[in-house]
């Protein structure tokens, strides 16, 4: 028998950055010659698609999804009570340490360092550490706030990393301690189903700055959402917080992803080569 011939890796990765489906990617050809002219063809059709898609957001859909799923969630955690937060994306070396994040630790090779005092946060968590103290002086318990905003870390890119990407922390402190997995469980299910996301399941792993965590993990291939934790905390003690707290971290170009079934992250961030999750090099 002939040899089958699947696409070239180039052609391969074309039609992937054009959202083709199993259909197409998993064809197979009696030639080289035949796979060559079918490509032309998918391609051709793909790209026709695209373009409709790409119209039609520009006409009434207006918004990517990543901030409508922004807005969203906003209005979500502010019905249960959260209050929104902003605070700056420049933080201290200093900050950093507190999370236990020196030069000896694997999360240090990761951040973009602006001089040798201060960087591009790598997480929100430093931040929210810093108003857990202050507003814990004066506000009645529970205190419940989150923040959205960009973060950063020297990823390399992948179908599920990026360099910048979107995190949605939540706080909530002051909760009895026998009820603090129960409320990791409500607000991780609250936040995941307002996503769009149904296929989710909590699972323990272990992290590199929090030790012991609850993560929400998503569909089949299990992809990683969410990371909760919980205090008492060791790495209370440096900031000099006392309450019981649970608290989620989320990606939301994850649960994008995860929502839209699959594909890689990189479609639906900040990007100059997608819209939207659509291909832009049309």
């Amino acid at each position: 028998m002939p040899e089958a011939h699947g696409w070239t890796d180039i052609q391969r990765r074309r039609l992937k950055e054009l959202d083709a489906g199993p259909e197409d990617i998993d064809a197979r050809f009696d030639t080289a010659e035949a796979r060559n002219r079918a490509f032309l063809a998918v391609e051709t059709r793909l790209k026709r698609q695209a373009r409709g898609r790409l119209g039609a957001f520009l006409a009434t859909g207006l918004r990517p999804r990543l901030c409508l799923l922004e807005t969203l969630l906003v209005e979500t955690l502010n019905r249960l009570g959260f209050a929104q937060v902003v605070t700056p994306i420049v933080i201290s070396g200093a900050h950093l340490a507190r999370m236990s994040i020196d030069d000896a630790h694997p999360l240090s090779r990761q951040v973009f360092w602006i001089d040798g005092r201060r960087c591009l946060r790598p997480m929100l968590a430093p931040n929210l550490y810093s108003l857990m103290v202050d507003l814990g002086r004066v506000a009645e318990r529970p205190v419940r706030f989150f923040e959205i905003g960009p973060c950063f870390r020297k990823e390399s890119y992948g179908a599920r990393h990026s360099s910048e990407f979107t995190m949605l922390n939540l706080v909530e402190m002051g909760l009895p301690p026998e009820a603090r997995l129960d409320r990791l469980r409500e607000l991780g299910g609250t936040v995941a189903e307002a996503a769009g996301i149904t296929d989710y399941r909590f699972e323990r792993e272990s992290s590199e700055v929090y030790g012991d965590t609850l993560d929400v993990v998503a569909g089949e291939e299990g992809v990683e959402i969410a990371s909760g934790a919980m205090g008492p905390h060791p790495l209370d003690a440096a900031w000099r917080v006392t309450d019981t707290w649970v608290g989620l971290g989320f990606g939301l170009e994850r649960l994008v992803m995860v929502a839209q079934g699959g594909g890689t992250l990189g479609r639906w961030g900040r990007s100059l080569a997608y819209l939207d999750g659509i291909r832009l090099n049309l």
